[in-house]
């Protein structure tokens, strides 16, 4: 049986979710900051990012697991890199700083690359990919993920995270191509949000510790996410983990906490955001009028039987985003329930 799904404004999303940041000794800049992302990812369609993970980061500040009040460090600065320490803070905040610097040096250079550490989950890697199109910037981000679902190809211990990579790049006249993926068939979170509205998960995003199909997403626990490509995208989280997490002094493999389980040990989570300025390679109208010529290429391929329309990535998120602005953002009634119990331990208005 379909459950009740409710639809609620940016606005209102934004404003219940910094209220109850600040309800937990967050600064109302801060909180007002972090619940516009949320928000934000909740309108582009990224579900298991969004508001879905308040109660989830509420409930790790109460354990003391998280930094309301960080310090943010700088612990290298050059020229075109810096280094961050994001003093254990909420990772949506950390992750804000660290693209603004980046765009910041990137003016300057052309280029520019900022890693964190001491950070915690930050929501989906599209958010900050996206955030140098601002500035005429085609945008990175890779993460270490916040707990580990994946195990080295051909092993069973979970050593790697589904550490996600996005590019998000500007056009003219479409939206911009915007590829957010994790290195895993499915994103953890996608399991997380199967569970909780009572559904199964296709065969291929998971499997038991014997190699058979696991589609219970509430036996996850049992099993690993797969890889992307096999062995392709196990090379792939091994090289985002090393380089969202070691090369910043941050937490990767044994390391990794799991934050679904453990409220209370600091992440120590790794992350980076590149910032490229188009201008130091292109005039920035130029390049964009290019990218929508991509855009008509790629969108006039003849199709293959069965395909109505060859779709760009970001073309969804795009769509989702306009639809949403206008009828308002879907709130499951499960969710809605966990919303309205956590409103009510925080003596805050409901949702």
């Amino acid at each position: 049986m379909t459950q009740p799904t409710e639809t609620v404004s940016l606005q209102h999303l934004s404003q219940f979710i910094a209220q109850a940041f600040v309800a937990c000794g967050m600064p109302a800049g801060d909180a007002g900051k972090a619940a516009d992302l949320m928000a934000k990812a909740d309108l582009m369609g990224k579900d298991a990012h969004g508001v879905f993970r308040l109660p989830q980061y509420i409930q790790r500040i109460k354990a003391g697991g998280m930094n309301v009040t960080p310090s943010f460090r700088l612990i290298e600065d050059r020229t075109s890199t810096a280094l961050i320490d994001g003093d254990n803070g909420l990772g949506h905040l950390v992750m804000s700083h660290a693209a603004d610097l980046a765009m910041e040096k990137a003016e300057k250079t052309g280029i520019a690359w900022v890693g964190a550490r001491h950070s915690n989950h930050a929501g989906p890697a599209a958010l900050y990919a996206m955030k140098p199109l601002e500035r005429d910037m085609i945008g990175i981000y890779v993460a270490v993920g916040s707990a580990n679902h994946l195990p080295p190809w051909g092993g069973t211990e979970m050593l790697l995270s589904t550490n996600p990579i996005a590019f998000a790049i500007p056009s003219g006249t479409n939206p911009p191509i915007v590829l957010d993926m994790a290195t895993t068939v499915a994103a953890y979170g996608k399991v997380k949000t199967a569970a909780q509205r009572g559904e199964t998960m296709p065969e291929g995003w998971m499997i038991d510790k014997l190699g058979n199909p696991l589609t219970d997403p509430t036996r996850a626990s049992e099993g690993f996410l797969l890889p992307i490509g096999g062995p392709k995208g196990y090379g792939l989280a091994l090289i985002f983990g090393i380089l969202a997490g070691t090369l910043n002094g941050a937490a990767f493999g044994r390391d990794v906490i799991d934050f679904n389980a453990d409220d209370t040990t600091t992440t120590n989570t790794g992350h980076f955001v590149i910032a490229l300025d188009i201008k130091a390679f292109a005039d920035p109208t130029l390049f964009k009028a290019g990218i929508d010529k991509v855009w008509d290429e790629m969108k006039s391929s003849p199709r293959l039987p069965g395909v109505d329309e060859i779709r760009l990535p970001g073309e969804g998120l795009a769509k989702t985003t306009r639809a949403r602005r206008q009828s308002g953002i879907p709130i499951p009634a499960p969710l809605r329930g966990k919303l309205d119990t956590l409103a009510r331990d925080l003596n805050i208005a409901t949702l």
